[in-house]
């Protein structure tokens, strides 16, 4: 029988068993340490007198194993033996030697009185002794190896995590990187400091393939000067929680994460100006259409922050409706909040019901953002696409000037801007149709934020590359120049409720998104940043020519109606307002008499299910639509493939 598999035998046995073993252990470790304290004291085996031995023995031995039951020995799990059972087991042995003495004495054994001292010095090395190497042993046969990392950032937080990873199974601390020249060269716990130029050295001579970046407190900013210096490496980077939630105790440094897709793009958000928030919301009836979305479950959970008296949520899924309701519950404990919050099912199609619930509720505040907004889901499903994103807006929009909502704002998105896609040209269609609103009545005031992609939203493409890696590839990128703009769900809905506060009626807000983000480069990062090396491939052979450690990206086209670079602007001219991340424009749009006659039209269009007349009339709405591919509409392409069968079949 193997060492590992005794132990493994030994650790599956009752604890009864156990206890049992250790007993009758015990007693032979106190008998060997009498035995070996005689002849250290005399100086020769024959000079011990044995018969007195074994009485002693026979006196001494039980009451120390009771004292050890006692000092609670045998509760200890040997795995987890520590310094408080070495603390005992000392107590125990002095006082096995204490209770030697006596023995001696009592029986008249011609045992020198320096013996149990060293008795007792020996039964806690032979007792304290094995339980540690039947410790080690135990560990050792359980161990895994641990993964050699280097930790980036030798402050404060460094020293935690490297403290935390020391006392833990599976990290291994091989190098700290740091930019202050003052720490370089020093130790810290025996692990040594470099400058950042030394890492690709020392990732060949560790092997270390992970970095942990143990900085909390730096801005986005100077993270992604530093992710743009590792993602030329071969490394998969991990981070510290952020510095808000350690000092909040929402995390621990040791709570290691993987990076932000933020400090990717790495732009430091402004922060959001309170009375701006507050001026349409604090106090106020406030509804949100779309709730259990992504944008519309982030702007409830802004809302709530700014303690409006009623909040409202709108939503067609019961599912997505009832998570979002729980979570804005928890949230609410967490801030003891006051605010009452109603789930209502319901569709933004619906005039009656939406006018009840704005009525019954007596809504001030109305965020549109109840929209179908996947491009080719849309542009395969048109009518349904149309019928909720436009005429939900006209549903809504009229329900909310008959009930005297104070203020309407309509989610929209870059696609809007020279649309290619029923999806950009309906929401378009939206965007004018609360321009004439604006126009024709002062009671409601109407107003439009515009923006591009959010990171995390459902569809994004940030998740999809996440778990494309996890699968272990390819990643798809449609293709090689496509460029999108990226915002936090959390800084987007944040400028949303600031800009719905500027607005005097019919504005089209439109908030600065930065820099357009080129995906190719942003699945590269990615993949680099996850320890991977990205390869572009044929789309045919995806796997071919890739090697361990690298992943595939393949290009898989561009889909229907997607443009290869989005827009915020038809006019191309932003006025500035008070903030610095939200502009202006006024931009050209259908008086309503025009208007009411294109809406009828549509509705005529989608109730003949005319996808291609549909098509039509949103370009000669003055959207600027310009479909980029012929009808993909699934009902419409059924449709037709039926009426030729028929046709050919009559001939």
């Amino acid at each position: 029988m193997t060492l590992s598999l005794a132990l493994k035998v030994l650790l599956s046995l009752p604890r009864r068993q156990k206890r049992a073993i250790q007993l009758v252990a015990d007693s032979g470790l106190l008998t060997l340490a009498l035995c070996l304290a005689l002849p250290l004291r005399l100086g020769s085996l024959s000079a011990v007198p044995w018969p007195d031995v074994w009485l002693t023995l026979a006196v001494v031995v039980p009451p120390s194993l009771g004292l050890f039951i006692y000092l609670g020995f045998y509760r200890a799990i040997l795995r987890y033996a520590d310094g408080a059972v070495l603390q005992a087991l000392l107590i125990g042995s002095l006082g096995s030697g204490v209770l030697m003495l006596i023995a001696a004495q009592t029986v008249a054994a011609s045992i020198p009185s320096s013996v149990p001292v060293i008795y007792a010095l020996l039964a806690f090395m032979l007792t304290g002794g094995t339980r540690m190497a039947m410790r080690s042993l135990c560990l050792l046969s359980q161990a895994q190896p641990r993964v050699p990392v280097i930790l980036y950032g030798a402050g404060s937080s460094g020293r935690q995590l490297l403290g935390s990873l020391l006392r833990g199974p599976t990290y291994a601390p091989v190098a700290f990187i740091d930019d202050a020249a003052e720490l370089q060269g020093a130790e810290i716990s025996g692990v040594r400091v470099y400058k950042r130029s030394d890492l690709a050295r020392l990732l060949r001579c560790t092997g270390a393939k992970t970095v942990l970046l143990a900085m909390p407190n730096l801005d986005r900013a100077a993270r992604r000067r530093i992710l743009q210096d590792l993602s030329a490496l071969p490394v998969r980077l991990q981070t510290v929680p952020a510095l808000s939630e350690l000092i909040s105790g929402k995390a621990k440094v040791s709570d290691l994460r993987a990076v932000e897709i933020e400090d990717l793009l790495g732009r430091d958000p402004v922060a959001p100006r309170v009375d701006l928030i507050a001026q349409s919301i604090e106090g106020k009836v406030v509804m949100v259409t779309g709730a259990g979305g992504s944008i519309g479950a982030e702007l409830c959970r802004q809302i709530l922050l700014a303690r409006p008296s009623i909040l409202i949520l709108f939503e067609m899924s019961e599912v997505l409706l009832y998570q979002a309701h729980a979570d804005l519950l928890a949230a609410m404990r967490l801030q003891s909040a006051q605010v009452q919050i109603v789930p209502v099912l319901g569709s933004v199609c619906d005039m009656q019901r939406v006018r009840s619930v704005l009525a019954a509720w007596r809504v001030q505040t109305l965020y549109h953002a109840a929209a179908y907004k996947h491009v080719p889901l849309v542009e395969q499903n048109v009518i349904e696409g149309i019928r909720n994103n436009l005429f939900g807006t006209v549903t809504l929009s009229e329900a909310a000037v008959i009930e005297g909502v104070e203020a309407f704002i309509l989610i929209s998105t870059d696609k809007a801007v020279r649309p290619t896609n029923v999806m950009g040209a309906s929401k378009r269609m939206a965007e004018m149709v609360c321009q004439a609103w604006a126009e024709r009545q002062s009671k409601t005031r109407f107003s439009i934020v515009r923006f591009g992609n959010v990171l995390g939203s459902s569809g994004s493409v940030i998740p999809l590359f996440r778990q494309q890696i996890a699968e272990g590839g390819p990643l798809t990128v449609t293709h090689p120049e496509i460029t999108r703009y990226f915002m936090t769900i959390a800084e987007a809905a944040q400028l949303v409720l600031q800009a719905g506060a500027l607005a005097q009626g019919g504005e089209v807000f439109v908030l600065d998104m930065g820099k357009p983000v080129k995906i190719l480069d942003l699945a590269q990062r990615i993949a680099r940043l996850s320890g991977l090396t990205p390869a572009i491939v044929s789309r045919a052979r995806p796997r071919a020519t890739l090697i361990e450690g690298n992943i595939a990206i393949v290009f898989s086209g561009l889909r229907p109606g997607e443009k290869l670079h989005e827009e915020l602007l038809i006019c191309n001219r932003a006025m500035p307002t008070l903030h610095p991340q939200i502009f202006m424009a006024q931009e050209d749009f259908l008086p309503w008499q025009d208007m009411a006659t294109a809406l009828q039209a549509i509705a005529e269009a989608c109730q003949q299910n005319d996808v291609p007349r549909l098509k039509l009339l949103l370009t000669l709405a003055r959207t600027e639509y310009a479909a980029a591919t012929e009808v993909d509409d699934f009902v419409w392409l059924g449709q037709a493939r039926s009426e030729a069968a028929s046709k050919f079949a009559a001939e």
